[in-house]
């Protein structure tokens, strides 16, 4: 009933029509308003009211300014950081260990043996390039080698560069000079990468030989591995019981069964201490180098691939539990023969989140398939990185490198499967659109902890030790009396918390909602003397400027309506003599055919009205609801 009450009160407000002006709805609110200026307009003399007129409009104008600029910086999602510290006893770091050559020469020289011999005679070729190795270079297979081979390229004249075969055989993509010779000064060693059966090449040069021949033998060991089963690739790695020596953390002993072996295909089988993947996190007890993580380990560098692993020592890396170690990216080096010494601090990341910072919680909201999800480790922006790179792969070239996980469904790269998988997968690592790409699709982690490290290092074993100490681990591992260890195969670590002090570095907005309101509302009463309630006021007037639109719309239509008035014949009006007829003869019909001869004839003429007396047009007369009567007298009183 109230609502029927108010929509009546509406309609009939609508039928009156508006009652007052906009003039006098603007003098009314320059009247009652609280905001300073507009009672001025209208109490104060012609001169002072344009001054006033001025100054309101002017401040108007700076205030919607200043609320202009003061959204645009809150819509701006800015942040600021706050750095904490804080004490507490914390879990120790994830530790994950691996060895500089991914495999263990002595059981992949079967693999490596075509690919060893070509690299041999390449070597040669640099080295001597004026001798014949006729002899040589007939017993080798030539099949990695025509894919992808190395090229010197005669730079003496920058104008006309001569592409030159190390082993003289002619390429019509190149046209290079067949047997010819070039010192080192005057040539550098490149890569040919081709692509559509040879039709489309390129060079990918480089400053030295070393790393020409490097990535070369690396890409062609990658076509090799890439075809060999993932558990025949763990078996030729190195055993953690064999690199695993001796372990320690805190005062309690631990062996190579308190680690989880993974497969890093850059470093082959690694081993993760407390990743906390089944068991839980181990914490440590007190900071110091004796409360930490002690391992001494064997890299077996008698027995690294030659030509793959130049580089001799462990790589390690501290992380988070539960997370994938990227050691590729984030691990460091730790030199054979020496105790390395690693003091840890831990910085916590917080970030906003959106819209302060792109950034994801678990990554479900990253357009990217997660391919490490399938080692049941938290999201982080290397894996991103390293899925995208790896679905770009497949797109672009049909099939997935060696180095990153495979999607189910899809083939790892080859030369016989996928004869231009080189040209294409080097093409794209070197695409500055791939990266981009990758990087706005990937987030950062909204919160991420990262282990700050102090490293130092010392000859160990010491010249004084070196011979008991290799005997007791030759006796412990090998069960013999003979030392079968050596100085340049052992590592020593200590890992350990400097402090349980940790920082925590925390985003929060720059500017929040309380900041916005109270510039705006500062502005405002500063340049006008308003508040809330003025702006109430000022939102008040204009709806009821809207309402008196409204309602002289409505009256200006009624009014319309009312002077176009139908016109009561269809026809040409009769004339009195027949009008009267009409009233005291109730069988008369006029006869407009005949009487009027020129007239034009109307088949649907109006039937004409009989004269009279109207009747009285009183409103007291009219009947009407209660209700209704009730609201007319209810709009009057207002």
């Amino acid at each position: 009933m109230p609502v029927k009450k108010y929509l009546l009160k509406c309609l009939h407000r609508l039928q009156k029509g508006p009652g007052y002006t906009y003039k006098e709805l603007l003098v009314w609110y320059c009247n009652n308003t609280n905001t300073h200026g507009p009672k001025r307009i209208i109490c104060e003399g012609p001169k002072k009211k344009a001054m006033w007129f001025l100054l309101t409009l002017l401040f108007a104008c700076l205030v919607c300014w200043q609320w202009g600029v003061f959204i645009q910086t809150y819509l701006s999602w800015e942040v600021s950081v706050s750095l904490s510290m804080g004490f507490k006893t914390m879990n120790f770091p994830a530790v994950t260990v691996c060895n500089s050559s991914p495999f263990q020469y002595s059981k992949v020289k079967h693999l490596l043996k075509d690919l060893d011999k070509l690299m041999e005679a390449v070597l040669d070729k640099i080295l001597a390039p004026e001798s014949s190795h006729t002899n040589t270079t007939s017993t080798l297979n030539f099949t990695i080698w025509n894919h992808t081979p190395l090229v010197l390229i005669d730079e003496r004249n920058p104008d006309h560069p001569v592409v030159l075969n190390l082993f003289g055989d002619s390429h019509n993509s190149s046209n290079p000079a067949p047997g010819s010779t070039c010192n080192a000064q005057g040539c550098k060693v490149a890569m040919r990468l081709c692509s559509a059966n040879g039709t489309v090449c390129t060079f990918r040069n480089f400053t030295s030989a070393t790393q020409a021949v490097t990535e070369w033998y690396i890409l062609q060991a990658t076509n090799i591995f890439s075809q060999v089963l993932p558990q025949d690739l763990v078996g030729m790695g190195y055993a953690p019981d064999r690199i695993i020596l001796a372990c320690l953390f805190g005062t309690e002993p631990c062996s190579h069964r308190n680690f989880t072996p993974i497969f890093y295909p850059d470093y082959g089988n690694c081993y993760i201490f407390n990743w906390g993947m089944t068991e839980k996190a181990l914490p440590s007890a007190n900071p110091g180098t004796e409360f930490g993580l002690k391992l001494i380990l064997d890299i077996g560098q008698e027995d690294y691939v030659p030509f793959l692993a130049s580089t001799a020592g462990a790589r390690l890396m501290l992380h988070e539990q539960r997370t994938y170690p990227f050691i590729r990216e984030e691990g460091i080096y730790a030199m054979a023969g020496t105790e390395t010494s690693i003091g840890v601090l831990v910085d916590k990341l917080q970030r906003k989140g959106e819209p302060y910072s792109p950034c994801t919680m678990n990554g479900s909201d990253v357009a990217i398939q997660n391919l490490y999800s399938d080692y049941n480790t938290t999201y982080s922006i290397q894996a991103c990185l390293h899925s995208c790179f790896q679905d770009h792969m497949i797109h672009n070239c049909s099939c997935g490198h060696y180095l990153y996980p495979l999607p189910a469904g899809e083939k790892y790269c080859n030369n016989r499967d996928f004869p231009d998988w080189a040209y294409c997968y080097l093409s794209l690592q070197m695409s500055v659109v791939q990266r981009e790409t990758c990087l706005s699709m990937c987030k950062e982690s909204c919160n991420d902890t990262q282990y700050k490290m102090t490293i130092s290092m010392a000859d160990w074993p010491s010249e004084a030790s070196e011979d008991w100490i290799l005997h007791v681990l030759s006796q412990e591992r090998d069960q013999s009396s003979n030392i079968t260890l050596s100085r340049k195969g052992i590592v020593k670590l200590n890992i350990y918390f400097q402090e349980f002090n940790y920082r925590t570095i925390e985003e929060s907005p720059a500017n929040n909602i309380v900041w916005l309101l109270s510039n705006l509302g500062g502005q405002f009463g500063f340049w006008m003397g308003g508040s809330v309630l003025c702006l109430i006021e000022f939102g008040e007037i204009i709806i009821d400027f809207i309402w008196i639109t409204v309602i002289k719309l409505v009256a200006s239509c009624k009014g319309l309506r009312r002077r176009r008035p139908q016109a009561p014949y269809t026809g040409p009006p009769p004339t009195v003599a027949e009008l009267v007829e009409a009233h005291t003869n109730f069988g008369f019909q006029p006869d407009t055919t005949s009487c009027r001869p020129n007239a034009e004839v109307y088949p649907d003429q109006q039937t004409l009205p009989i004269p009279g007396t109207p009747p009285p047009n009183y409103d007291s007369l009219r009947l009407q609801p209660l209700d209704t009567m009730e609201s007319d007298s209810e709009v009057e009183a207002i």
